[in-house]
């Protein structure tokens, strides 16, 4: 899998293989349990990018001289976010895009979806408007002498690159609000099939594994197809940014204010931390002082992913609010240094290749008053399979459902739609349904495999079908498992046919799916439809983001963290 640019220079690939090499004795399985097992959320483990530079330049305790495990070096990796794309659409805004022309032949580019199964088409409002969904993914990549420097742990080196920060940006149909959905790294999930630009392929996971790893397996096509997987949330564009950026673009600012509600020194028994200090209050932060703030984990609250979390989102809310009041960005010169440090840090997919889409997005985002703006983090629980890893949390299907049927994480009532400026363009016309041949599979079992398969579902399905017209609906003699029931086609020339199936059954239009695994339309009777002649109907949408994934507003302007006891000075 290579990167490559608009003028067709190739940036420096991915080093060879798929999941990193651990040392002796290995990551183990999942549900091992074996001693090993790389540190999760809560443990002590050497995970934050620990002996990086402090803030006055020097190594930090635990710095380069200190040997450690290669697994831990690894994974002592700068916590950041991509809030450096954010940071260049939200902050170049209403400036004229003109300035930017010349850094078209810096951009990188790589494939949106590396998996089999792409996502489906969005349903449009009443007015044909449509959201927008951008994937953030923050890369631990040590593949430059910057980013080494930066990142320090010289064993990682140009090794397998790792997704260690994945926020989802949902933009509304009507451009009224925004919600932001950050999973943490160690989420255990299945990984897809990928198969990257080269056309090596990485099978999917028999096990779950770390969502992180994903990167590892492509390239960031695969980290959004693992996403698309998971959430049925379709991704429309990916932004990728690597620790140079976050610096270059904090400096670029002048300073985010951030707050800390006690003094705070980021370290812990071993000598390890972030190296952040601040005093109790507020301070404008920039530089490797941000990448500490956004590394933090040993200090903010409980020390857990949730607790970065949360310091991460009123990092990037603080830096909204920054961009919209701060007058000095509309000096030229500002604008292109801020531009340029994005830039060559990033890599976008094919959809936003040039400065002039980059800026259609950034205007679309400039929509979204910083009121509406709404931060979270998707609810998870400690894994029982694998020690220090999490899984997603009952509460996160309702926050992914919010996003896939756009609803406003902060419980307000959608603005009135505005027509649409151009028209969405119409599904493919559908066959008459005695022409149409489904083949209908049995995937009652679900994703996880946590009930056991209805016997001759497939059959009985495709009778009901029959019954309804599609006279050749036929059982497949083939299996599968989905938690809900859903209908992919091969060709977009079976997209309205696809379609058909779904509204015959009463499905919802996420339910049609585009994929490479099936040659036809296929209808896979999830675990959600066991007995019956119709699934079972969900439940009502929450009306508001649920508490355990922590909403934080845009506006608020009085977040401040609180210091985990023992990180005071």
């Amino acid at each position: 899998m290579r990167h490559s640019s608009v003028r067709g220079e190739g940036a420096p690939p991915h080093a060879p293989g798929g999941i990193p090499d651990a040392e002796p004795g290995g990551i183990p399985d999942a549900g091992s349990g074996a001693p090993g097992t790389p540190p999760g959320p809560r443990d002590g483990g050497a995970r934050d990018g620990d002996g990086g530079p402090r803030a006055d330049g020097r190594r930090g305790a635990g710095g380069r001289k200190a040997v450690r495990p290669r697994r831990q070096g690894r994974r002592r990796v700068l916590r950041y976010i991509a809030i450096a794309l954010s940071l260049l659409i939200l902050g170049t805004a209403g400036a004229g895009y003109l300035y930017y022309r010349h850094l078209n032949g810096s951009i990188q580019t790589d494939a949106l979806n590396l998996g089999d199964n792409k996502a489906p088409r969005h349903k449009p409002n009443a007015f044909g408007q449509t959201p927008l969904n951008i994937l953030l993914i923050g890369s631990d990549a040590r593949d430059g002498e910057e980013n080494q420097e930066l990142g320090g742990a010289k064993e990682t080196f140009n090794g397998t690159p790792l997704a260690d920060v994945q926020m989802l940006l949902h933009l509304s149909a009507d451009r009224s609000n925004m919600s932001v959905i950050s999973m943490p790294r160690d989420t255990l999930l299945k990984l897809p099939k990928c198969t990257d630009t080269d056309g090596k392929v990485y099978p999917a996971t028999q096990g779950v594994r770390p969502i992180n790893e994903s990167l590892g397996r492509g390239g960031p096509g695969c980290t959004v197809a693992t996403w698309q997987e998971r959430t049925g949330i379709p991704v429309d564009h990916f932004m990728m940014i690597d620790f140079k950026g976050v610096v270059s673009m904090a400096d670029a600012i002048g300073g985010v204010p951030v707050c800390v509600r006690q003094n705070v020194h980021s370290r812990n028994y071993k000598g390890e931390g972030s190296g952040l200090r601040l005093t109790k209050g507020t301070h404008p932060i920039k530089g490797v002082q941000a990448l500490q703030w956004l590394r933090t984990r040993y200090g903010f609250e409980d020390g857990s992913d949730l607790a970065r979390a949360h310091g991460q989102h009123m990092y990037m809310n603080s830096m909204a609010r920054e961009f919209r009041k701060n007058a000095k960005l509309s000096n030229p010169l500002k604008l292109n240094s801020l531009a340029q440090a994005a830039i060559e840090a990033m890599v976008v997919d094919e959809g936003l290749n040039r400065i002039d889409r980059l800026f259609d997005l950034s205007m679309e985002l400039k929509q979204v008053p910083t009121g509406r703006i709404t931060m979270t983090t998707m609810p998870w629980v400690e894994s029982t399979r694998w020690r220090g890893k999490v899984e997603p949390a009952a509460d996160a299907e309702q926050l992914f459902r919010m996003v896939r049927e756009d609803i406003p994480l902060d419980g307000k009532a959608p603005d009135k739609p505005k027509p649409a400026a151009t028209a969405t363009p119409v599904t493919d016309p559908a066959a008459p349904a005695a022409e149409i041949p489904v083949m209908v599979r049995n995937a009652t079992s679900g994703k996880e495999h946590t009930a056991t398969r209805v016997r001759g579902r497939a059959a009985d399905v495709a009778a009901l079908l029959a019954g309804k017209g599609f006279a050749k609906a036929v059982a497949d003699s083939q299996t599968a498992a989905e938690d809900t029931t859903v209908v992919r086609y091969a060709g977009l020339d079976q997209a309205g046919d696809a379609a058909a199936v779904a509204t015959a059954l009463g499905l919802p239009p996420t339910a049609v799916q585009r994929s490479t695994q099936v040659t036809g339309v296929t209808l896979f009777v999830g675990k959600d439809w066991r007995e019956g002649d119709k699934p079972a109907a969900p439940p009502a949408a929450p009306a508001k983001a649920p508490d355990s994934a922590r909403p934080l507003n845009g506006d608020d302007e009085g977040a401040c963290m609180e210091i985990q006891k023992g990180f005071t000075f």
